[in-house]
């Protein structure tokens, strides 16, 4: 994520174990590898959080997406409450039916034709694993990605995110050779993609870019040369799966169709979660054993899962995602907006501005908004449960606002 707006961290020189203990916070014991917007959150309903001095705050930023359903969600409140008393955690080396409903759940929420799931942490970890997959079941070594990506922040994961080599990590090599295809340049697939590539991986929209649509013509010609070379299409949804863009995922949205896709976010509505769908032929070549993990599938996990996909379809949030995305992009080009990019409720505005400068106002104004890597994109992540009002609010403080 971009680096947010620093808090100045006190430093402390004292002379003595009493003086140092008094002056220590709790924050300073962790380790400072986050930039922090300037809020510290004491609690949070529904799509307002309220701030440590007692300020309420429209959170139209979700915590990166996450909470899709808002926060303290009755129904999902409640299931987490009842398993845990039921039973807060078991491995995968025993048989829980909440696993199993959490897995086919998520399989026919998706409306593609997946045939199982392979429930993990978090989205590095499910892309980390289809990655292993792709390499195990091609025997190929080279994985192609697209400029501007991002798929986190573990090695794999990493290897292929667009410029997180040179950023973060520094390292020269990794266990496969990693090529970058430039955004909506058809004409590089067949050049990049070969019979030597085990898997391309894509976000369908990418979020970190600043909600940049790749579109349906430039995917389906992903998914044309993974054909004819006999290479694997992952669609990485970690952050606009799970209902944000208006449909279950954006492969629904686009008309194409991934051999495997990751998600988590809102999954799990801020209970750590993540998932990896197999088509019948990537599941058809798993073995005992082939995956694995300690906490993913948990039964917590699991009944965030059920709950949240749940709420989605009984409270028809894709309807609302829909309508509030649309009205967002109606209402809120003002002040220093001039554009819109996205789907649903993965929005990017467009700026005159630098969007830090346009953040850092807006939060004055009681409203949260995130960025990204372009830095004239005001990125909006909220809860699926937003309102005309709250866009309302946004549009007003973004039409006082210097252009």
């Amino acid at each position: 994520m971009p680096k947010a707006p620093a808090q100045k961290r006190k430093r402390v020189a004292a002379t003595s174990e009493s003086e140092i203990q008094a002056a220590i916070r709790e924050h300073d014991f962790l380790a400072p590898v986050f930039a922090q917007y300037p809020i510290e959150v004491a609690s949070a309903q529904g799509v307002w959080l309220t701030s440590s001095r007692g300020e309420r705050v429209l959170d139209l930023y979700g915590g990166h997406a996450v909470a899709g359903l808002g926060y303290g969600h009755p129904a999902w409140t409640a299931a987490l409450a009842r398993q845990a008393e039921a039973c807060q955690f078991q491995s995968n080396a025993v048989a829980m039916r909440i696993r199993a409903q959490a897995a086919r759940r998520l399989v026919r929420f998706s409306r593609l034709p997946f045939a199982s799931a392979f429930l993990v942490n978090s989205g590095a970890e499910a892309n980390e694993n289809a990655l292993k997959v792709a390499l195990r079941m091609t025997g190929r070594a080279h994985v192609a990605a697209i400029e501007g990506g991002f798929h986190g922040r573990t090695a794999a994961a990493g290897a292929v995110t667009w410029g997180a080599r040179e950023k973060w990590y520094g390292f020269p090599r990794t266990p496969f050779d990693v090529s970058f295809i430039p955004r909506g340049d058809r004409a590089a697939i067949d050049a990049q993609v070969t019979r030597d590539t085990a898997a391309v991986i894509v976000e369908p929209v990418q979020g970190l870019a600043g909600a940049v649509e790749l579109g349906a013509p430039f995917l389906a010609s992903l998914r044309a040369r993974c054909d004819e070379v006999g290479a694997l299409l992952i669609f990485d949804e970690v952050q606009c799966g799970v209902g944000r863009t208006g449909e279950p995922f954006a492969a629904n949205l686009y008309g194409v169709r991934p051999d495997m896709l990751t998600t988590a976010k809102a999954l799990g509505n801020g209970f750590p979660c993540a998932a990896l769908l197999f088509s019948p032929l990537v599941a058809a070549s798993l073995k005992p054993e082939s995956l694995g993990t300690t906490f993913g599938g948990g039964p917590l996990a699991c009944a965030a899962i059920a709950a949240v996909i749940a709420a989605i379809k009984s409270e028809r949030l894709l309807e609302r995602v829909r309508r509030i995305g649309a009205y967002i992009r109606q209402t809120c080009i003002v002040g220093p907006v001039i554009a819109h990019q996205g789907a649903g409720l993965l929005v990017g505005l467009r700026t005159t501005r630098p969007a830090r400068e346009i953040q850092a106002e807006l939060l004055e104004c009681c409203i949260l908004t995130g960025t990204a890597n372009d830095l004239h994109i005001l990125r909006l992540l909220p809860a699926f449960i937003l309102e005309e009002q709250h866009v309302d609010m946004l549009r007003d403080a973004l039409r006082d606002l210097p252009p």
